[in-house]
């Protein structure tokens, strides 16, 4: 008997051994993945900075690079934390866990005016490794300027699919791609079998441009079918994909053309687009007009 507890006693501790020697020999992240509410918190601290003026408490990398409406400057150089005295109602996050970028757009206000802002970072062991911000200010800046229609973000937009409701990553961006290449066609999104909804609708700084409710001109009623010849005389639409918000079926592509003919300026839209059960349920996007040599904004 005495043998047999002798045998046992040996035989727990090397099981405890090996459990210890495998313990320590695992490889253990140094500092924990940004999750989304990790990446959520990120923008929101940023905006706050914003707010108080204080970007020196900003958890940034220390190859940190920024850019305010596509031009590089240091972080103690960007404008807005100058100016902004407000946060608004209106906040739409686009949260890529995947590829560690955290973005919105989001309403603001710079002494009591109204502010257009994307929000674009690039998270690396939760630090802030890039900063791109757009702002628009006017419909000058932006061609429309409907802050009306930005007081809260859309149900759409935030409706969180099942999970079998949800495309792959790739089915997602090629969904999405479908949008660019029915404005290259300048024809119609039908033309190139773009997969929307019956329902479907876009937003553009505010208004509605194409769905049910569209009044802006004649057969905006359907997005797949209306009419895109406008685009003949703007020239090709360059295409970034942004990130993709795979929780949510959110895919942030941004895109740039001509709008003048004369002068060549580039209208730069931040477009989201809601895809799930394999179709476009919604496109909104924040747009401004930057020149042609700040087309991609100075990012790859």
């Amino acid at each position: 008997m005495k043998a047999i507890l002798t045998l046992c006693l040996i035989l727990l501790t090397c099981s405890a051994t090996a459990q210890a020697a495998t313990k320590s020999t695992t490889p253990v992240p140094s500092t924990p993945s940004c999750d989304r509410e990790c990446l959520r918190g990120l923008v929101t601290t940023y905006l706050y900075a914003l707010l108080k003026h204080d970007a020196g408490k900003l958890p940034v990398g220390a190859t940190l690079r920024v850019t305010e409406d596509a031009i590089e400057k240091p972080l103690a150089k960007v404008g807005l934390f100058a100016t902004v005295t407000r946060l608004r109602g209106f906040r739409q996050d686009i949260l890529d866990e995947r590829a560690g970028m955290a973005g919105a757009d989001v309403m603001v206000e710079e002494s009591g005016a109204p502010l257009m802002l994307v929000v674009r970072l690039k998270v690396v062991d939760r630090k802030i490794t890039e900063i791109e911000t757009v702002a628009t200010h006017s419909r000058a800046e932006g061609l429309i300027f409907n802050i009306d229609g930005l007081s809260a973000p859309s149900e759409v937009m935030n409706y969180a699919p099942r999970p079998e409701q949800l495309p792959s990553r790739e089915a997602a961006i090629q969904a999405a791609m479908h949008y660019p290449a029915g404005l290259n066609s300048a024809k119609s999104f039908a033309a190139v079998n773009a997969p929307f909804a019956p329902d479907a609708y876009r937003y553009e700084n505010g208004q509605t441009m194409a769905g049910p409710d569209c009044k802006f001109a004649p057969g905006c009623q359907n997005i797949s079918t209306q009419s895109l010849e406008i685009f003949n005389r703007l020239g090709k639409v360059a295409t970034r994909v942004i990130g993709v918000d795979e929780r949510m079926g959110i895919v942030w592509l941004r895109m740039a053309w001509g709008v003048r003919e004369s002068g060549g300026e580039q209208l730069t839209v931040w477009e989201t687009f809601k895809v799930y059960d394999g179709q476009i349920h919604a496109v909104e996007a924040f747009m401004k007009i930057l020149p042609p040599s700040l087309a991609n904004g100075g990012w790859d």
